[in-house]
């Protein structure tokens, strides 16, 4: 099986060569490199190209997260595509080849995706969520799990994850016009489609966000906007309040068990803001144009 890699960048000329490098000196060696650039002004694009990647250019502007994907994966050649972010840093030379083998070993697997570990710099809030999703023990779901897990069952994330192209076409790939979530929607079409996905927990990446109080409020509004949009997920597979109590339990433990217990009270904070958020992208449609724009992590979609 071909492997391509999918990169989409803006402005990642300081560490495009490592990244690269890093990819070259997998023991899967990928077919193909691929950098999806959104219209950088640092070198990015005359650097990938210098370095053997191939490039593909999209507006600023018009960089949408299922569509621009989808552009890349309908221009590869390979007969698996990973999707890799420009922050997510391949902890082994052996990654990509453990992401890769689920597919060749039995089953319909549709997609597979890595485990994800904080960044050394990362905050405790940041740990707490790489803590919650991505545990140490491998797992697949199928349609049917969705009745014990819920609105868990379709999460994939495409900071590290594979797809098998066949399965991308047969499910129409990527939605355009998302304003966030599409690893969710391509998960969700999958496991409906009778695919399953795999998680790999020795595939790992290192990634992770030190997102401000603002910043959780403007995600999870986006959030509350992809499922109020895409409103079938949530029929299909449960509403997300549940998950969201999973996630405080688990990330108290988180606090306690590593003896940082005096976050607790900024955690709680944060969680009710997230909550807040949410709940407003779930009606967003009452909402002002404008206001929705402010309240947004991604204030250009609303164009």
């Amino acid at each position: 099986m071909m492997i391509s890699i999918i990169l989409p960048t803006i402005n990642f000329s300081a560490g495009l060569k490592t990244a690269i490098e890093n990819l070259r000196r997998q023991s899967a060696c990928p077919y193909e490199i691929i950098v999806v650039d959104s219209s950088s002004d640092d070198g990015t694009v005359e650097l990938a190209h210098r370095l053997g990647a191939r490039t593909l250019t999209v507006a600023r502007g018009e960089f949408d997260h299922g569509g621009t994907r989808t552009l890349a994966a309908k221009a590869a050649g390979g007969d698996i595509l990973v999707f890799l972010t420009q922050d997510a840093v391949l902890a082994a030379p052996d990654v990509i080849a453990r992401l890769a083998a689920v597919f060749g070993s039995g089953g319909k697997v549709g997609a597979a995706f890595g485990r994800q570990v904080p960044h050394p710099d990362a905050d405790v809030f940041g740990r707490a969520l790489r803590f919650f999703n991505y545990p140490e023990k491998s797992y697949v779901r199928s349609f049917k799990d969705r009745a014990r897990y819920g609105i868990k069952t379709p999460f994939l994330s495409n900071s590290f994850a594979a797809y098998s192209r066949k399965a991308l076409e047969e499910i129409g790939w990527f939605k355009d016009g998302l304003i966030l979530g599409e690893d969710t929607y391509a998960g969700a079409k999958l496991l409906m489609a009778g695919y399953s996905i795999v998680y790999v927990a020795d595939a790992t990446v290192a990634h992770s966000h030190n997102h401000t109080p603002c910043q959780d409020f403007k995600r999870y509004f986006d959030i509350g906007v992809f499922h109020t949009r895409e409103r079938w997920i949530l029929d299909a597979f449960g509403n997300a309040e549940g998950e969201g109590l999973k996630y405080i339990f688990s990330s108290l433990k988180f606090l306690k068990d590593n003896k940082v217990v005096l976050w607790a009270p900024e955690f709680l904070w944060r969680t009710v803001l997230k909550y807040a958020g949410y709940k407003l992208g779930r009606a967003h449609s009452f909402l002002p144009e404008s206001f929705r724009k402010r309240l947004s992590m991604h204030a250009n979609w609303w164009r």
